[in-house]
């Protein structure tokens, strides 16, 4: 395959694989992605690897389809465990020596055998009766029971079992089930154009519909070579902080709300409702959808900059309030803690390691924009509840801070409008007479230069860092995306932030992590 963009790629024997991964790791680099694909001669793995700064490169395994078997690396590294179990349900590859080998993606029902992104599987199988495959561990001993909670819940949110071992009030083990609804979303995207496919990235996780567009964007400009201008960079970058702003007022407020304090939340909803109002005036769509095309990036009008930095204002109070309540704070502290080294173990990303002191941001590690030499994560080290609300209200502030710099940047180009005319095999949008956001109109895709290409875009989205990788064929269609959110990632740590804490804690320390089910639940 011809690779024009600058990952380097390795193809190594399935021998040597982990003494390459324990080198990698050694040096410090971060898995961030794997990827299976199912070609005509053999299975393949691509493993995408991190480090900073924008440092990345890739390892390739190849299997037969008739022994379809890897080493596991679930010794060396946690991520690479996990990874491993998605690979064998949706695509069959077994990790050989895996201390837990079961099902991760599929549940108990869907049938045996069947691997949902082989190029055979049957788009119509017999599901069987949920046979128990995926067994909970239970904790035996006098004074223990179980509390099991969900799928569904009581508000409107996605399906995820929790269930609980639990002496008198004291969590000793939780352990989560997602996968509730497997919608087969890198499989959708397949014989899409890239233009087509936007409405697709959009939608992975619907409160990270610029984080996913742009990482998706990202990576077709990467493997088709698109250059982007600074200006467009900046436009994205903005969008990506304006998204960081309405979720992260939203925590801010649920968080309290909680623990029962109610005022915080009443007016964090307020302050949401007029960011939301703001992204419909700058981009014609609340969640700032319609806004990032491949190689470009359009907006409505300037951002309100004092509208921006009047609710930056209100949420130093509203942060103030919240700490300073004492039964609050006491509720926050040492509440649900991640301590450091776990984190790192795990891979945890976003505001929940830096939370915990590790810092590590797409922005800084593998920038996209110019942020300015003032940009540095934000991290906390009481690895608690209390931290995870402290970096989200910094965070606030310092994302408020970069979109007066940000809107300058853009100017530069211009807002980016449709009236701007279009690069080589781009089209003019048209408006959903419906009231849908901006789309381009059907144009002939770009045919890649050299035959079938690869790229990857890397973005940090306002959970964490998360990564795309698209394949595209000679027509210029895609022929496989790869879609990780960072809640693949942080999912597994809050079972270990909940040992030892009581079960009336439990939604608070939910809420403190706030993975998204969709992101996770491809």
């Amino acid at each position: 395959m011809t690779r024009l963009h600058p990952t380097p790629s390795h193809e190594i024997a399935a021998a040597d694989l982990h003494g390459a991964v324990a080198e990698l790791l050694g040096e410090g680099w971060r898995l961030a992605l794997v990827a299976g694909h199912d070609d005509p001669d053999a299975l393949r793995v691509v493993q995408l690897w991190l480090r900073p700064v924008g440092e990345r490169r890739e390892i390739v395994v190849r299997v037969s389809h008739e022994d379809p078997r890897l080493p596991t690396l679930a010794d060396v590294s946690f991520p690479a465990g996990r990874f491993e179990r998605e690979l064998l349900d949706l695509f069959g590859i077994h990790p050989e020596g895996h201390p837990m080998p079961q099902r991760l993606v599929r549940h108990a029902h869907w049938p045996n055998g069947w691997h949902p992104m082989r190029r055979d599987a049957a788009a119509d199988p017999v599901f069987d009766d949920d046979l128990g495959s995926f067994p909970f561990l239970q904790v035996a001993g006098d004074g223990v029971y179980e509390i099991p909670v969900g799928p569904i819940h009581a508000g409107l949110i996605e399906p995820g079992h929790f269930r609980f071992s639990v002496v008198g009030e004291t969590i000793l083990r939780m352990k989560a089930r997602l996968w509730f609804v497997h919608r087969g979303m890198e499989r959708l995207f397949q014989g899409r154009t890239p233009e087509a496919a936007i409405e697709l990235a959009e939608r992975v996780s619907g409160d990270t519909a610029v984080g996913h567009t742009l990482a998706f964007v990202q990576a077709v400009e990467d493997a088709l070579a698109v250059k982007v201008d600074p200006e467009t960079a900046a436009r994205r970058a903005l969008l990506l902080e304006l998204e960081r702003l309405y979720n992260h007022v939203s925590d801010l407020g649920a968080m309290a709300n909680d623990v029962g304090f109610g005022i915080p939340h009443i007016h964090a909803q307020r302050l949401r409702e007029s960011l939301l109002r703001h992204n419909a005036a700058l981009t014609g769509h609340r969640l700032l959808r319609g806004a990032i095309g491949v190689g470009t990036a359009r907006l409505q009008c300037e951002p309100d900059l004092s509208l921006i930095a009047s609710v930056a204002a209100e949420v130093v109070e509203l942060a103030a309030l919240t700490l300073g309540h004492s039964v609050v704070l006491d509720r926050f502290t040492r509440t649900g803690a991640l301590p450091a080294e776990q984190a790192r173990a795990i891979g945890v990303l976003g505001y929940v390691a830096r939370a915990s002191g590790v810092s590590i941001d797409a922005r800084a590690d593998h920038p996209s924009a110019d942020l300015g030499p003032d940009f540095v994560p934000i991290t906390e080290t009481s690895a608690d509840v209390r931290a995870r609300y402290a970096v989200r209200a910094r965070e606030f502030a310092s994302s408020a801070l970069l979109v007066p710099r940000l809107t300058r940047l853009a100017a530069a180009g211009g807002l980016g409008r449709s009236e701007t005319q279009p690069g080589p095999g781009r089209s003019l949008p048209e408006v959903d007479p419906r009231g849908g956001e901006a789309r381009p109109t059907a144009a002939e895709p770009r045919r890649p230069v050299g035959g079938p290409c690869a790229g990857v875009g890397v973005v940090e989205a306002w959970r964490g860092t998360l990564c795309h990788r698209v394949e595209l064929a000679e027509d210029g269609t895609l022929s496989r995306v790869k879609i990780v959110d960072p809640s693949f990632f942080s999912w597994p740590a809050m079972p270990v932030a909940l040992a030892d804490t009581i079960v009336p804690d439990f939604p608070l320390v939910n809420k403190s992590f706030n993975q998204s089910y969709a992101g996770n639940d491809l």
